[in-house]
């Protein structure tokens, strides 16, 4: 048999996706994180614990026979997956040389993988640990030259000792505090005192913290894929962080904007240097693929710091990919694949950025919301909205279009395609992931504020929903997809 000639750039990079005979599996709690791409890639399938579609999407599979158990995390939930009798039959029925993703996993999910004879599509779980600190982020982000917010990095078991740790690096009182693992804000903590350090000394005494000056910011998102070829550079995004609406979380993201305007050119540019500074920092490191990078815009200095950078997908994927796409080239995830799939391909990155630098329409704007939980009541949920596409009337009400696999089909800002997360028979309670919104247009005015539009879209999605009080024994089911 002749071996494949190489891929030659974009044309040939599509024509082989769409040929693909190489069995690929999404292995996660939901679709969301890498929604849309079966309609790039042949023979790609999700295979999901939580049923986002009701058994109407082809290529989601989920099992019927599902224990309802409590998770503590994705990784469980995806070894719950591999060791599934009727996931591990799906996986048979479409023959040898598998290949699987995820958004997270552990050693244990190495393990599982290889011993149903599926490879995975990810760098060893020991250097993504590593690299997913955001201790060890920050010391790599200073050698690539990619600055952080002034900060020092120790340890403190008292609040005198944490303003020791401040005053020694001249940060002041107002502090940003985060330990090394943790995602979505959850374990970012903003400290102006005795008081505030008491509330959550439980968290941060004792371990090693990076300690930064608060600063007046918004977040801004971009992704990358480290490739053989150098680090192709996705678009920049806009986060919501912390919006009462949406998260009981402050500092929680909670949603994004991705549109032309997100950053000047002349700080677009730099956005992009960083992540590529970063991609490259990664590649020395050993990592290939995917990655995130959370960028801190001072909105006093105009400086652009390093956030953190999550080594893997992230909840901002989709709205990556959904944009790459829009440039009439690929997803940006497809160059992940391309990494771990046996074909050689040839690819001008130079010139690739360079166009994805230039965008698209001013008029193309896309956005997505994540809708937790924010009320403290525990109830057993009754009725949950469905997925699909839902549009918003001239007097706000919100109501249901038709069904749809992803957000391919909308028409403008009066429609939205949402994803269930939670279904009727799952726990309501402060924290628990509802769905996800993806829409057309902002969702967040120039001043960092919910636009009206976003207000009637959170309201709407959360009428539909009912609940009745818990008896005891009921299981608890979190929701753990948007917190990646």
């Amino acid at each position: 048999m002749e071996p494949r000639r190489p891929l030659h750039g974009l044309s040939d990079i599509r024509a082989f996706f769409h040929t693909n005979t190489v069995p690929l599996y999404f292995i996660s709690p939901t679709p969301f994180n890498l929604l849309g791409i079966d309609r790039w890639v042949r023979n790609f399938f999700y295979l999901t614990y939580f049923d986002s579609f009701e058994g109407e999407h082809p290529r989601v599979f989920v099992p019927r026979r599902r224990n309802r158990m409590d998770f503590d995390s994705m990784e469980d939930v995806c070894n719950y997956l591999l060791r599934d009798p009727e996931t591990l039959e799906f996986i048979e029925r479409r023959g040898p040389g598998g290949q699987a993703c995820f958004v997270m996993l552990d050693e244990a999910t190495h393990a599982f993988a290889h011993e149903v004879g599926l490879g995975v599509m990810q760098p060893p779980a020991e250097l993504r640990h590593r690299l997913g600190s955001k201790i060890v982020m920050t010391r790599l982000a200073q050698k690539a030259g990619v600055s952080s917010v002034p900060n020092v990095i120790g340890r403190a078991g008292s609040y005198d000792e944490l303003s020791a740790l401040a005053h020694g690096g001249g940060l002041g009182e107002n502090l940003v505090v985060q330990s090394a693992y943790g995602d979505a804000g959850t374990t970012t903590y903003f400290l102006k005192g005795q008081r505030d350090w008491d509330r959550h000394a439980g968290d941060l005494a004792g371990q090693e913290l990076k300690v930064m000056k608060r600063i007046r910011n918004v977040e801004v998102c971009l992704e990358g894929v480290v490739t053989r070829h150098g680090t192709v550079v996705g678009p920049a995004m806009s986060s919501l962080v912390g919006y009462p609406e949406l998260t009981p979380y402050k500092g929680g993201w909670c949603g994004n904007d991705v549109w032309r305007g997100v950053l000047t050119p002349t700080q677009t540019h730099t956005a992009r240097t960083m992540v590529r500074k970063l991609g490259d920092r990664l590649h020395r490191e050993g990592y290939r693929g995917y990655f995130e990078v959370d960028l801190l815009h001072d909105l006093d200095s105009d400086e652009l710091y390093l956030g953190e950078v999550n080594p893997r997908l992230s909840g901002v994927s989709p709205m990556t990919n959904l944009t790459t796409e829009a440039y009439a080239d690929v997803p940006l995830f497809l160059f992940h694949l391309l990494e771990y799939l046996d074909v050689d391909y040839e690819l001008d990155v130079d010139e690739l950025n360079a166009r994805w630098e230039r965008g698209y329409g001013d008029d193309d704007v896309w956005s997505q919301l994540m809708i937790w939980e924010t009320s403290p009541r525990v109830e057993l949920m009754t009725a949950t909205p469905r997925t699909g596409i839902w549009r918003l009337d001239d007097d706000g009400r919100v109501g249901f279009a038709r069904p749809a696999n992803d957000w391919a089909s909308l028409m403008d800002e009066s429609e939205a395609f949402y994803m269930r997360i939670a279904a009727p028979g799952d726990v309501r309670c402060k924290g628990a992931e509802l769905g996800v919104l993806v829409t057309r247009g902002h969702l967040q005015t120039k001043d960092y504020r919910l636009t009206d539009r976003c207000r009637r879209w959170v309201e709407g999605i959360k009428a539909q929903f009912r609940s009745t009080r818990l008896t005891p024994g009921e299981p608890t089911v979190p929701r753990l997809v948007a917190r990646a």
